[in-house]
């Protein structure tokens, strides 16, 4: 599979961030659904929507509100995805981890990323932080 990107694609979209704004990101949260809402914790957020980043995707899922946030969290730069992309919406792979690939231009160090997930162990409960190895 032929990636739709080049890599000046990638540093066309970090440099315009870079640009405009002064956050320098070390760390970058993937906030996934009903999950958005992590960007309440933000101290001194700045928002662009992902139709103002250029080459940036744009997410179709209800409830992802496809904005990415800048700010500082207990003293250290974050950036939060309000919305990502998913290979079942129709979207390539080279689409999906697009903003994965900038984050690394931006100087972002750490990844989180979140989703919503079921399971089959009784012992969860809903809420319950897990760590996932393995999938189907």
């Amino acid at each position: 599979m032929e990636n739709e990107f080049t890599y000046e694609d990638y540093e066309t979209t970090a440099k315009w961030l870079l640009q405009h704004t002064e956050y320098r990101p070390q760390v970058a949260v993937i906030c996934g659904s009903g999950l958005g809402g992590l960007t309440a914790h933000l101290k001194e957020a700045q928002i662009f929507d992902y139709n103002e980043i250029p080459n940036f995707p744009q997410s179709t899922v209800q409830g992802h509100a496809g904005r990415l946030v800048f700010g500082l969290l207990n003293g250290r730069c974050c950036v939060m995805m309000q919305g990502r992309f998913h290979m079942y919406e129709g979207y390539s792979l080279s689409k999906v981890t697009f903003p994965v690939r900038v984050f690394h231009l931006l100087g972002v160090e750490t990844l989180v990323v979140t989703n919503a997930a079921g399971g089959l162990n009784p012992n969860f409960e809903v809420g319950d932080i897990m760590l996932i190895r393995d999938h189907i």
